[in-house]
């Protein structure tokens, strides 16, 4: 039962952030392919001997695997930050909208703002129900 439970939140957490866990795969596989190319270029350097270069090639090389790792790092981190940003922000445009409601009820008659304010409206079959 334990099993099931576990694999059902992994196959949820795993379809709910899919892209962003195929960018964190895919930044790892070129990080890992790196080397792969890095060791062909000294190859091909140390042949034609152009080993100048070899330096140029190492720096690259751990540029590439660095950047592709703080990238996946910064994107495993932000994976489950909240997006609550910018409901404050709403929030305050609705007490905005409700101060200008308010403002204009002083136009109204004694009658329109308790028909305004009333919580549930009735008719009258069920205000006789209710009797």
């Amino acid at each position: 039962m334990f099993r099931q439970v576990k694999s059902a939140i992994f196959w949820y957490y795993l379809y709910k952030f899919r892209k962003r866990v195929m960018i964190i795969s895919a930044l790892l596989i070129i990080a890992v392919f790196a080397n792969s190319i890095y060791t062909d270029i000294v190859e091909y350097l140390t042949l034609k001997e152009k080993l100048e270069y070899l330096e140029l090639a190492l720096v690259i090389k751990w540029l590439i695997i660095f950047s592709n790792i703080l990238i996946s790092i910064y994107l495993i981190l932000t994976l489950f930050k909240r997006k609550d940003i910018d409901k404050p922000q709403v929030k305050k445009k609705k007490e905005k909208r409700q101060s200008n409601i308010r403002k204009d009820n002083t136009k109204f008659s004694k009658r329109e703002e308790e028909f305004i304010n009333k919580k549930s409206l009735k008719t009258k079959a069920e205000a006789l129900l209710d009797r």
